[in-house]
Formats: C-alpha cells, structure tokens, sequence
C-alpha cells in the first residue's frame, strides 16, 4: 500500500506576516542605503547591533518593535514616515 503524502498547509496570516516581514526587511535596506551605508554590516556595527542578526532583519526576519524603534532612531527615520503606504507596496 503506498503512503499518502500531504503537504503543510499555511495559513493565510501565516502568508501575511511572512510578507510584511519581508517588506519591513526591504524598508530597512532603502532607508540604510538612503543614510548612505552601502554595507549593512558597517551599519550594525557602527550602532552596535549584532552584524549577522541585522542582516536577517533585512532579509525579513522576526523583529520586535523596540529593535525596529533603536534601528529606525540610528537612521532618523519616524516611525510613522516608516509604515508610510505600507499597505500599498
């Protein structure tokens, strides 16, 4: 008798939140690249976040907000000018 295989369903918030994570990954890349780092290791450790952990945020990593708030401070950017049209991307 052959083996049934299924596959994982994922939820559709699952699928949501990994997509907003991604786009607050590639908003962290533009507004890096927009203070004039080309490198986000020298970012991380020009501001003392762990280099390899930073770079996953802007991969799309789980980020918490008071880590997003430190790295938003470091690029002076608000969090409000931040989330600006995020539904829209």
């Amino acid at each position: 008798m052959a083996k049934k295989t299924t596959a994982k369903k994922v939820g559709t918030a699952e699928l949501d939140e990994s997509k907003s994570l991604k786009k607050i990954g590639n908003r962290l890349k533009y507004y890096r690249k927009k203070a004039g780092y080309t490198n986000y290791e020298y970012f991380a450790y020009e501001h003392g976040f762990s280099r390899p952990q930073y770079g996953k945020y802007e991969a799309g990593a789980n980020i918490q907000l008071n880590t997003l708030m430190r790295i938003l401070s470091a690029l002076n950017v608000s969090l409000e000018d931040f989330f600006k049209g995020f539904d829209n991307d």
